[in-house]
This record gives C-alpha cells, structure tokens and sequence, in this order.
C-alpha cells in the first residue's frame, strides 16, 4: 500500500498528498503529526491545493486539527475543492493533518509547509489564495500575524505577542463557527487591556453578531474593564482587533464556546446534566461550569451517577489535567468541595449554602466519557433525640413558603408547630408513624419526615428518613426520595453509604416504650432496691 503521513519534528518543514504533483491514489488515509518545541505554535500554509470537490466534503478531504487527538472539539476545518484551506496557527505546539480519499475521482492533492511560531494561540490573518507563495521555503506571514476561521465547538483567542503588549497597526479578523456549530455561541473575555479613549476610537475590539462586519454589532470595547459575556443569535461571531499607531496594553484572551455545550444555570429544586457530547468522548480544550442556583435556605445535594475523565498524573498523583471540581457558592472562590478525574465514583456531597459551582476543565490531549449527575434541593434540618422522643427543627425562612401543616412526620396528623423561627415537630417514639427496626444488630427508631411542595396539581413531596439510636441519643436524617414517590429518579433513591446500611431489616411494630428502656430502668428500680436493703441491713447491725 500506499506510504504516507508521520511525525514532522523539524522546526520547518513541507509536505504533499502521495504523488503530488501527478494524481493521488484511491482508498488512502495519511496522517501528518506536526510536532514543534513546546510553548511554540506550529504555523501552516497551502501552496497548491486540489482535491475532488463536493458540497460537505464527503469523498475526498483534507482535515486541520488542533492538536493531536482527532475529535470534532480539536477541528478547525474540513477542506475539498480547489479552494486552499486560510493559513492556520495551532494553539500549542502540536497539529494534525488528516487526508483521505475514497475509491472513485483523483486530483492532484495539495502541498503544504509548516514552520514554528513564536508564541502560542495566535491564528494567522486569512490571506487569499492568489497572494500565497509558490515556493514552501517562503516565510510568508509576519510573526504577528492574527485572525483566522475557528470552526471547532470551543476555543480560545489571544491578541497577538499577550500577555505581552499588542503590536501598533494591527488588525486582527477571527469569524467564529461554521462546521460544527449547531446553536448560539458564546463568548467570554478572561483578560481585557485595550487602549482607552472616548467612543473607543483609538484601540479597540468589536463584536459582530455574524459572519463578516456587516452584521449587527454586539458591542465595541477598550480600556481595562472586561466586557460582559456575548451570545449570538446564530452560529456564527466576529471578533475584530484594531491597534492605532501608539500606545498599547496588554490586549486579550477570550473563550468561545456553543451556547449550551457547557455554560448552565439551573434554578429549579431538582435537576441533571451531563459532561458535552455525555456519554460520547467530551471536546479538549473546554472549561465548563455548571451553577445551581436554589431559594434562600435550601442546601444543594448532588449524586455522581457515572464519570470518567483523564486519569491522574503519573508524576504527581493529582488531578492536574482532565478534572471537575465543586465550589460552595456561586463562584471559584468558594470552599472547594472536592476535585474528581479518572474513574473515581465520589460520594454525594452537600453545600453549606443554597448554591454549588461545578466547573469542568479539559486540558489539549486525552479526551474520555465525561459524565452525568443529578442534584436535588435539600432542606437544613436539625434531628435530635432522646431514649423516647424526636425533636426536629427547621428554619422557617428556609422554607418561608410553606404553612406548617405541610411539614409532618409520618402522618398529617403530626404537623409541625411554628416556635419562634422554626417549625417544630416533638414527638414521642410511639406516634407519628414511627417504628423499630433492627440495623447491623442495632435497634434503631425509624419515621419519615415530609415535605410537601406542591402546587395544584403538581406533586411535589420531599421524603426524609429521621433515624435514632436510642441507646446513644443519636439521630440522623437522610433524603430518600423526591418528587413522585412512586417514580423515584434514579438520584433520589441514592442515599449516603454511612447514614444507611443496605443490610437487612426486621420490621415490627413499636410498642409504647423501646423495650431497651424498660431493661434499663428495671437495672436502675433493682439497684435502688439494693442499695436501701444494705443500708437497712448496716443500720440493723
């Protein structure tokens, strides 16, 4: 068969389709590995370029990735036709190159050079084909050259020489979407310093709801102030940078994304979502967040149904490359719940507050499954106990919309009182619905504590397990179902491992009194008795 493809390692370098100039052959796949020194990116540029052409590139194509792993997140295009692929620049040190044929209609295919770029993440400015060199060896593009068509479903953009300071005289075009884009993008400014001036004259960056600068403007923007976070009305977004000839700052970097793929509020008492593409393999290069955002006194409790991300490093043993982590709050600055990558099956965990930040960071290679999880709204609660009594307390303004008789244990019938600014429920073991079970040879009371939400015809009813061991006084409660009882999803019939044994249980009914109590009072009437008998006796003697 046909020899083709490789690993490129030479800082500059040329290469063509088989045969090139004469006809490629039929049935034939190559891939190139572009490979430069790290914290260079790799610049690529087509002389000749003429595959079998077709409207989506089904037969003959030449693809451009983004690194090494060929998955759509990586695209930056799909080529055929004779029009040649924009000059490209990676944003790190690696790039691919894919090309394939099928079995009918050959061209005489492409050449191509490469060379190493100074910097990272700067695309090349689209220059037409007609201006191109002929001759590979031709350094044909300034090193600050920018701009480009972004096709992949998620990137980042820099001004050229950032963090440094941006040239004087620049103009930097970057049309955003295409293949691969199916909705609204979004875009999202980490880093702003423009030259300022009124009406922005000088320095600038505009935004421009389309394709090309005759759609409508989204915004314009200098100074140091970020500019707020953009979405289109289409699948497509310009991003224009022009410098004047003095003064600078530091310039930009921005992270585009389709709307949806990885940018989520969600405000309803329960919910679910999943990794982009879940469970396909989840795009590279993507920093993902996911905010829940719930009613003043609600805690967030989320269940990890399924993950799998890169595995840990070898060198360090913690997650530095793939991973998602949970925040208390709305925002990163928040107490870290926990980080998670590889395989690993976390425990539900619970926020402190009525919001939880989940964020999601891919790094440029190895891409996995993802994954899916499912979070509900809990409400704080104090559980306490006694050898014979529940007491359960929670804040009124937790959950203000409530009456109280929407609060009982066990039965209608044992409604929570307002106290001050709780409601309460104090009741004894042998009301309310309660009984005894027996749990890893522990006796141990049991009742079900609800909560009931719903409105109209809408059920709604949070189900809490309240537990007490009486021989200890302890108590715990445990969230076991949501909405619908009778059609438990499958976060609501997880349960924490600690707070409740799978073990088997033998259930009967409570009597008036733990029979534990009656051992142990008969213990304290007995050695009462004793004691006086003694006494008696001494006084006697």
């Amino acid at each position: 068969g046909i020899k083709c493809g490789g690993v490129l390692s030479a800082p500059s370098g040329n290469f063509s389709s088989p045969n090139f100039p004469g006809l490629y052959p039929y049935e034939t796949e190559c891939t190139w590995l572009i490979v430069v020194a790290e914290g260079s990116s790799v610049l690529l540029s087509f002389s000749h370029f003429e595959l079998e052409y077709h409207a989506t590139c089904a037969y003959d194509y030449l693809q451009v990735y983004n690194g090494a792993a060929r998955d759509r997140g990586n695209l930056l295009g799909t080529f055929c036709g004779r029009s040649p692929p924009p000059p490209f620049a990676s944003a790190w040190h690696v790039m691919a190159v894919v090309f394939r044929s099928d079995r009918h209609v050959a061209k005489r295919g492409f050449a191509a050079a490469y060379r190493k770029g100074s910097g990272e993440g700067w695309w090349w400015r689209s220059i037409h084909p007609s201006v191109l060199p002929h001759h590979p060896h031709h350094p044909c593009l300034p090193t600050d050259a920018c701009g480009g068509q972004l096709t992949g479903l998620s990137g980042e953009i820099t001004s050229p020489r950032y963090p440094e300071s941006y040239p004087n005289d620049a103009e930097c075009r970057w049309s955003i979407g295409g293949a691969g884009s199916s909705g609204p993008l979004t875009l999202v400014f980490a880093d702003f310093q423009v030259e300022g001036g009124q009406g922005c004259g000088f320095d600038y960056v505009a935004l421009f709801d389309g394709p090309t600068t005759a759609a409508p403007c989204l915004g314009r923007y200098c100074g140091s102030a970020r500019p707020p976070r953009t979405v289109s009305s289409a699948p497509y977004l310009l991003v224009l940078f022009k410098s004047d000839f003095n003064i600078g700052g530091r310039g930009f970097k921005a992270h585009f994304y389709s709307a949806g793929e990885c940018q989520e509020v969600f405000t309803t008492i329960k919910g679910n979502f999943s990794s982009p593409r879940y469970p396909n393999f989840y795009p590279n290069n993507l920093k993902c967040q996911w905010s829940i955002q719930l009613p003043l006194g609600y805690r967030v409790k989320v269940f990890f149904l399924d993950m799998e991300l890169e595995g840990r490093s070898s060198l360090t043993g913690s997650c530095d490359y793939d991973h998602l982590s949970a925040f208390d709050g709305s925002a990163e600055n928040g107490s870290l719940l926990g980080r998670w990558c590889g395989r690993e099956s976390p425990a539900p965990i619970t926020s402190r507050r009525n919001q939880l930040l989940l964020v999601l960071h891919t790094d440029r290679n190895t891409a996995k499954r993802g994954f899916s999880i499912a979070y509900v709204g809990v409400v704080p609660m104090n559980v306490s106990c006694t050898r014979t009594d529940f007491h359960i307390q929670i804040p009124v303004k937790s959950i203000a919309q409530l009456e109280r008789n929407r609060i009982y244990l066990g039965t209608p019938s044992c409604a929570a009182q307002v106290v001050g600014g709780n409601f309460k429920i104090h009741t004894r073991f042998d009301t309310c619905g309660t009984e005894s079970q027996k749990r890893n040879n522990t006796s141990v009371i049991v009742s079900t504590l609800y909560v009931d939400f719903s409105v109209g015809d809408r059920e709604d009813i949070h189900q809490y397990e309240v537990q007490c061991e009486p021989k200890r006084k302890e108590a715990s409660v445990t969230l076991i179902a949501g909405p619908d009882p009778s059609r438990l999803s499958q976060a609501e019939n997880l349960v924490d491992a600690q707070q409740r044994d799978g073990g088997a249980m033998d259930t009967h009914e409570i009597k008036s009194q733990d029979t534990s109590d009656i051992v142990f009072i008969s213990i304290c009437i007995l050695a009462g008795l004793l004691m006086v008998i003694a006494v008696v006796g001494l006084v006697l003697l």
